[in-house]
């Protein structure tokens, strides 16, 4: 073997190394698997010069009853605004799946969305938390919070459980962590933005208008949702995944007492959970960013496992390249729910919208959708201009919606392992393997690169060996 065929193979062997590292990872998670596993691949993009910032604890929640489901106290990463954005505020609210009984509950309690004992002790600041110009051109240089979410129900909830020592606090939880940016600082706010990713998305739906009372009338607020429209649809089998797990949520945490009265007053408790129920009646301005095929929604609302035992449904879910034409019908279903469900919402001048045709789940934390070369983009603006514009009032009117799949040749597709386990997440804790995938990026999948890199390693060590 010559040298330079050495070389070669050395270099195909970092490449495909780098290509799997880069594109596919495992998540040990439960029903948030989807939001973990896309912030381990931005963890694996993102470049070394990425900020961490440190976890700090709300010391004072405890005495306020302010705690995770295990008891210990609540937190979240703060970066420090400067210059034209010292007195600005941006809160994003992490994300994370839902806990729907005793069982889920307890397990929750032993992670990190549901103990702070078990969190990351510093957070990468990326995408619409990046402190960098280039990056997050409008709130590179604000006072930007991520409040760490630990009580599985898009911090709603305020009761516990007795017997277990389960604390269901998010609603205290979110109570004094807004006294605490208060005190910070935040009451002083020239401009604020609550925004939140997937359950968090939800929370800012939830708790949109309470953001706004607690500052000046003259600080302008407004809120984003980032893939928070879960929507009551029905499933593959004819079923009701999704509202079987969210009335589960409402139910063990007793979320009826501090669900929208405007809401509960001509629905039932678990409707007024769904963001489509909600919106509409928001009088701060909000901003929807969503897929039309979410990916979250897809995986654990429309063919979770049990409403698909047989798998039909399997590889169509991880790859929608793998579907026939009735499943994409299926889909294109869906987006119509989508497209109704924000009809009145729309029609409001102040609120804003980005509905774009990908099979994706959240946008705004992860740097390759929020704000790059090639993020995805709709009337020839990324997400991050859109919301730009519409916060800072830059344009009229902005509801920028993708016609249907396949139209659009700009998303970043997320593609699942189909051999990941057939239990429903949603309850238990099963891993599973992502990739993100646009047209113009392509890596092997990761039990192909592992293989090519041991062949290589192989016959380089031989070589050497001579």
């Amino acid at each position: 073997m010559t040298r330079s065929v050495l070389l070669l193979s050395l270099l195909l062997w970092i490449v495909c190394s780098l290509c799997s590292a880069a594109a596919f990872v495992r998540s040990g998670s439960s029903d948030g698997d989807t939001e973990i596993a896309i912030s381990l691949l931005e963890k694996k993009l993102m470049a070394p010069e990425v900020a961490m910032v440190p976890l700090t604890l709300i010391q004072g929640a405890g005495s306020k009853g302010a705690v995770c489901l295990d008891g210990t106290l609540p937190g979240y990463h703060l970066d420090r605004g400067s210059g034209s954005g010292a007195n600005n505020w941006l809160i994003q609210l992490e994300g994370g799946g839902w806990c729907n009984n005793h069982r889920t509950c307890v397990y929750r309690k032993t992670s990190r969305r549901g103990s702070s004992n078990f969190m990351e002790k510093t957070l990468p600041f990326t995408g619409i938390l990046s402190n960098k110009p280039l990056e997050n051109p409008d709130f590179f240089n604000w006072n930007r919070v991520k409040l760490r979410y630990c009580d599985g129900a898009s911090f709603a909830g305020d009761s516990q459980d007795e017997s277990s020592q389960i604390f269901y606090r998010g609603q205290r939880i979110w109570q004094a962590a807004m006294e605490e940016f208060l005190s910070l600082g935040m009451k002083q706010a020239n401009q604020a933005l609550l925004s939140g990713c997937s359950a968090g998305g939800l929370a800012s739906i939830l708790h949109c208008d309470e953001f706004r009372e607690l500052l000046p009338s003259s600080t302008k607020v407004k809120c984003l949702s980032d893939a928070g429209m879960f929507l009551d649809a029905v499933d593959v089998s004819g079923g009701h995944s999704l509202r079987n797990m969210f009335q589960g949520v409402v139910t063990v945490q007793n979320l009826q007492k501090g669900l929208s009265s405007t809401c509960t007053n001509h629905l039932d408790p678990t409707s007024c959970f769904f963001p489509q129920n909600l919106v509409s009646d928001i009088k701060t301005p909000m901003f929807l960013l969503n897929t039309a095929y979410d990916s979250w929604q897809i995986q654990e609302s429309l063919a979770p496992p049990t409403a698909d035992p047989g798998g039909i449904w399997k590889a169509c879910k991880s790859d929608h390249s793998q579907c026939n034409s009735s499943q994409i019908q299926f889909f294109q279903d869906f987006r119509n729910q989508m497209m109704y469900a924000v009809n009145s919402f729309s029609k409001s001048d102040q609120n804003g919208l980005f509905i774009n045709s990908c099979f994706a789940h959240c946008q705004t934390e992860r740097q390759d959708t929020w704000f790059a070369q090639d993020s995805p983009q709709l009337n020839g603006k990324r997400v991050a201009e859109t919301v730009g514009d519409w916060y800072f009032d830059r344009a009229k009117n902005i509801k920028a919606i993708d016609c249907a799949y396949p139209c659009d040749k700009t998303c970043h597709n997320l593609i699942f392992d189909v051999n990941q386990t057939g239990v429903d997440r949603s309850v238990d804790p099963k891993a599973a393997e992502i990739s993100s995938s646009s047209s113009s990026r392509f890596c092997f999948p990761l039990h192909r690169a592992s293989l090519v890199s041991l062949v290589l390693t192989t016959i380089i060590l031989g070589f050497l060996a001579q």
